[in-house]
Formats: structure tokens, sequence, C-alpha cells
């Protein structure tokens, strides 16, 4: 694969396995080779399934659903919504972290990298892995909605309580992928300045995961950066 960086977490690739092998996989490969030719593709080629390799299958608690990467100059490192070190905060993160400090109270973070997170069992995941740079939106339907259609029903499938925070209207289309018998749905509207006064702010997302992570004997997540 030499687009794809091939190199996923043995965890996702024995439950991912066949969806390599599948016709609308080859096709998004020779789409982002043909992409890469004439222009800049956002994530780097080791941090597409980022998420993936940070969070194993077997470790997930709980998955925060996003869209595409940010598409603006060393943002995007394959977690949604986190930027790297020492970049400015984009606003729907800055956002997200107003609702946490207000939530559970964690003072201001230094950083916007939430690789803390996923290491803790915080999934982070796209529904689109990359974009064109500058171009948001670019790689939509073109593949990746099958990848990680297939993520969120395995997990769904094959895991037990784990919580799904979807917020925005595109998140939520995925709740009919997830049993809601058997794990928790947050939704609330997206972060975005353009969304977030319509109800973002106060839907208390953090703890409410961690109050239901501990009703079934899981460890809470450490939201404070």
């Amino acid at each position: 694969m030499t687009t794809v960086n091939p190199k996923i977490d043995p965890s996702w690739k024995k439950i991912l396995h066949r969806e390599f092998q599948k016709e609308y996989f080859f096709a998004l490969k020779q789409f982002l080779i043909d992409e890469k030719l004439h222009y800049k593709i956002f994530p780097k080629n080791k941090n597409i399934f980022n998420a993936y390799n940070t969070t194993p299958f077997d470790n997930l608690k709980v998955v925060i659903l996003g869209q595409d990467p940010y598409h603006g100059e060393n943002q995007s490192h394959g977690l949604a919504f986190s930027v790297e070190e020492g970049v400015k905060f984009p606003p729907s993160l800055a956002n997200i972290f107003k609702e946490l400090a207000d939530d559970v109270g964690c003072s201001a973070p230094r950083t916007g990298e939430l690789t803390k997170w996923a290491q803790q069992g915080v999934f982070l995941l796209n529904t689109v892995l990359t974009v064109r740079a500058h171009s948001a939106a670019s790689h939509k339907d073109k593949g990746w909605e099958y990848f990680t259609d297939a993520t969120i029903k395995a997990i769904s499938d094959y895991k037990e309580n784990v919580v799904f925070i979807l917020w925005g209207r595109p998140a939520q289309t995925k709740e009919k992928l997830i049993d809601t018998t058997k794990h928790l749905v947050l939704m609330a509207p997206h972060p975005s300045p353009l969304s977030s006064y319509r109800g973002f702010f106060g839907s208390k997302p953090f703890s409410q995961t961690n109050d239901y992570l501990k009703q079934h004997g899981i460890e809470p997540i450490q939201w404070c950066l």
C-alpha cells in the first residue's frame, strides 16, 4: 500500500482485515495515490491511522466522532479535534475546552494535543481520515465512510458499555450503527462556533461519560490535560 499507511494496531487489523480487501478500499487507495500527485494531503502518511494505533480496540472505552481532519498546515495528526503540539486551538477545540472546564473543572490546557485522552481509551475518530490541504471535506464520499462505518459497527458489535459522543448532525447519523441497548450514546450540537450556542455548552459529556464508566466498573477518563 503506497499512500495509505498499512501499519495499524493488530487488534484493529484482526477486526477490520476484510475491509482492506474490499473493492471500495482499493478504489480509495488509488484515489489517494492520484490525489497526492497533485496536492498536499493531511494528515501525514504515518498519522492516517493514528487514532487506531493510539487507541487499540482492546483498550477502547469512549468514541468521540469527528468529520474530516483539519485542513490547515501543521494541524491534523490523525486524532479527531486534536492538533499538534504548539498549534493554536481551532475554534471547535477551544469550545470543547471551555465545556471541559465548566463540566469537570479542568484548568485551561496548554496544548491542543489530545493523545493523553487517546492513550486512556478515548477513540478520536474522524469519519473521513484524509483531506486535501486548505480544502475542507475534499475527501468526503471517496470511500473512507465505508471503512469508518465498519469501525463503528465493529465497536458496537464486539464491545460492551462504550460511550459514543456524537456532536452535530453528521455524527448523529451514525447512531443507527450502534446498539443502544448495551452502549451509551451522548448527542449534542457540534462544538463549532456556528452551532455551539444551541446546546453544546452545558451538555456535560465528560462528566456523563465518567459516571457511566464508573457505573459499569470501568476506570474513568482523566480528562484534564
